[in-house]
């Protein structure tokens, strides 16, 4: 093979010649990607400093974005094309290796400008201490913000490994900024069901859902007016959603989480929502393929109006 070495130059390129753009969301194409005319915006953060058992959810948000060339994008349910709303891809979060908490620090100043446009934003992870970043961003354009958490752990530690800014410890940081409400739990630690016990907390846990018809309009009312939505992907049930690093037995349906999150949009103002924890090693294609579909449903459910 001939390699370009002292004595041979790399090859002009000629006007004309083809090469690959960096992936957007959706293969969409200008103007539904200018960031200008988009309702919604992309941001992918690859970090997973913090994993403790199986980690390579940094590649989550690529698996996602390359899944998502394959949705068709007229969607049934809401029997409209959502990408007309205009969905803008921006470039990737660098990962700060010093540590979660100035990671968490990065997100919040990447994310804080962001929220002020008024677009939707939609976070991809990595890791769940990146939520915490923009949360906090959140939460000072919107004072009464509250957080929906669709999990399979309840992450209320207080510390965990050394620190108090890592993916187990992000939901405890991010009650002691506003209100919270968890869905789907089925693994807990003694630290934080004690912990949800002194604060009256009440989890709507997965194995409770199924005897409980009135479940979603009770998650509704305990929101505020203005929601920001966390998904770790692994509240999914493990028979579809095989790709996390710390997987848990039973879940939530995939028809159990696109009835709640509709359910949420349509009667609250979703501000922000993330997909995170996905480990794209630990599970086949369709994984990556089902959380594009996902991040597209809810960008409907979060732009789309009857009559609009």
């Amino acid at each position: 093979m001939n390699e370009p070495g002292p004595d041979r130059e790399m090859p002009a390129i000629q006007p004309g010649d083809s090469f690959m753009q960096p992936r957007v969301f959706a293969n969409l194409t200008t103007p539904l990607t200018d960031l200008q005319r988009a309702q919604a915006v992309i941001l992918p953060v690859p970090y997973d400093l913090t994993s403790e058992w199986r980690s390579g959810s940094r590649h989550g948000p690529q698996a996602i974005i390359d899944a998502s060339q394959y949705l068709e994008l007229y969607d049934i349910e809401l029997d409209r094309e959502i990408s007309e709303v205009g969905i803008c891809t921006l470039p990737d979060v660098e990962p700060h290796l010093n540590g979660p908490q100035e990671m968490v620090d990065r997100v919040f100043r990447v994310t804080r400008p962001l929220a002020a446009t008024g677009k939707l934003l939609v976070l991809l992870g990595g890791e769940h201490s990146i939520s915490l970043g923009a949360v906090r961003a959140y939460k000072e354009l919107f004072p009464g913000l509250s957080v929906l958490q669709l999990d399979a752990h309840a992450d209320l530690r207080d510390e965990y490994m050394g620190t108090r800014y890592g993916q187990a410890c992000v939901m405890r940081r991010i009650s002691e900024l506003c209100p919270i409400c968890q869905v789907g739990v089925r693994s807990l630690s003694l630290e934080e069901m004690r912990f949800m016990t002194q604060q009256d907390m009440s989890p709507f846990y997965v194995f409770d859902l199924a005897s409980d018809p009135g479940y979603i309009d009770r998650i509704v009312g305990s929101l505020s007016d203005d929601v920001y939505i966390t998904i770790d992907v692994d509240v999914l049930d493990p028979s579809v959603m095989s790709a996390v690093g710390t997987p848990e037995p039973d879940g939530m349906s995939w028809q159990q989480v696109l009835d709640t999150v509709r359910s949420v949009a349509s009667r609250r103002r979703v501000v922000a929502f993330d997909l995170v924890e996905f480990c794209p090693p630990e599970g086949p294609h369709s994984c990556a393929y089902l959380l594009a579909k996902l991040a597209y449903k809810l960008i409907g459910y979060c732009t789309v109006r009857e009559g609009k």
